[in-house]
């Protein structure tokens, strides 16, 4: 079955540019984002490791640990890092899974259960759908799944607004409205009751509708 939201995300041990990991552990308490691509030295995969590699510090500041996978072995990543260094300007400073035998992306749902082979003979094509964002939280489940196709590339500033809006809502009672953005108002989640809004809100809130109840965003 497809991995869904709230899921736990399957754990898995595996090497990487950075070493072996043991990827619940490596998550420890912190968020995450794998993010993966089918294939190295693919010209959107490589503008979007670099871009990955210079928004690195925002996602630290979030808390947030971000990790690549490719079909590729590991010495194809080191020499893919230089490219990558010398067109978007930064090397990858986070670490990117060797998954050159699919494990991960059959346990991710990113391939089907049968594949097999060398995949250093397979294609991008082949591998079209490893173009995945899960975003997982620290209790290891699944926050967001974001699939893209292969001519698109991924729009991590909205990634970071989703972190954004997910981490508010897992501390408070409230959801966020259509375009948020950190700092906006928010609205108070529908499981709370008016009485209980009121303990919340002693303020009030702005309430175009009664299942529309509107307050600034809250303070941590």
């Amino acid at each position: 079955m497809a991995l869904q939201l709230g899921d736990v995300a399957p754990d898995f041990e595996a090497d990487t540019t950075q070493g072996p990991i043991k990827f619940h552990d490596w998550i420890g308490d912190s968020w995450a984002v794998l993010f993966s691509h089918p294939k190295d030295f693919t010209p959107v995969c490589t503008t979007e490791l670099g871009y990955m590699a210079n928004a690195k510090p925002e996602f630290d500041m979030r808390n947030v640990k971000i990790i690549g996978l490719s079909v590729d072995a590991l010495g194809n990543h080191e020499e893919w890092a230089n490219d990558i260094a010398e067109t978007q300007g930064t090397a990858p400073n986070y670490p990117i899974i060797s998954d050159d035998d699919y494990k991960v992306s059959k346990l991710y749902g990113m391939l089907p259960a049968e594949t097999s082979g060398d995949a250093s003979t397979r294609t991008p094509a082949d591998n079209q759908t490893v173009r995945n964002v899960f975003v997982i939280g620290p209790d290891k489940k699944v926050k967001l799944i974001l699939i893209y196709p292969m001519t698109t590339g991924r729009n991590f500033d909205e990634v970071l607004r989703v972190i954004d809006s997910l981490q508010l809502t897992a501390s408070h009672k409230v959801a966020t409205p259509v375009n948020w953005k950190k700092g906006e108002d928010v609205i108070i989640a529908g499981s709370v009751s008016d009485d209980q809004a009121r303990e919340i809100y002693p303020d009030g809130w702005e309430e175009p509708r009664p299942y529309i109840r509107i307050v600034p965003e809250p303070k941590k």
